[in-house]
């Protein structure tokens, strides 16, 4: 497995309950700013075999993503029971339940 994929499933198993961040949130933490494709080929590929929480993933707009009526629906009565907040247009509210990474000395803060 190479280091990028570790990195992000390191990241996605680190949301705390309440909480979602952006795929690219996600890439960039990881590495690689632009990676934010990358991450949904994680998910889907190693959500099971890593137990993720992959409904605590969402895109830059706040939206669910997924294709799939029912898979979707599931994805935000998951995160409604983990007290994350919705718009009334469907969204997420980020400002209340985006999760942010703390600094680090290896960030350079």
């Amino acid at each position: 497995m190479n280091q990028f994929t570790e990195k992000v499933i390191q990241l996605i198993k680190s949301i705390p309950s309440g909480k979602v961040m952006t795929y690219g949130q996600i890439a960039k933490a990881a590495g690689s700013p632009r990676g934010a494709r990358q991450v949904v080929r994680v998910l889907h590929s190693m959500s099971a075999k890593y137990n993720l929480p992959w409904h605590r993933v969402i895109n830059a707009k706040g939206e669910i993503v997924i294709a799939d009526e029912e898979a979707a629906y599931s994805q935000q009565a998951m995160l409604e029971a983990e007290g994350v907040y919705f718009l009334t247009n469907g969204r997420v509210d980020l400002k209340k339940s985006r999760y942010n990474l703390p600094f680090t000395e290896e960030d350079g803060f």
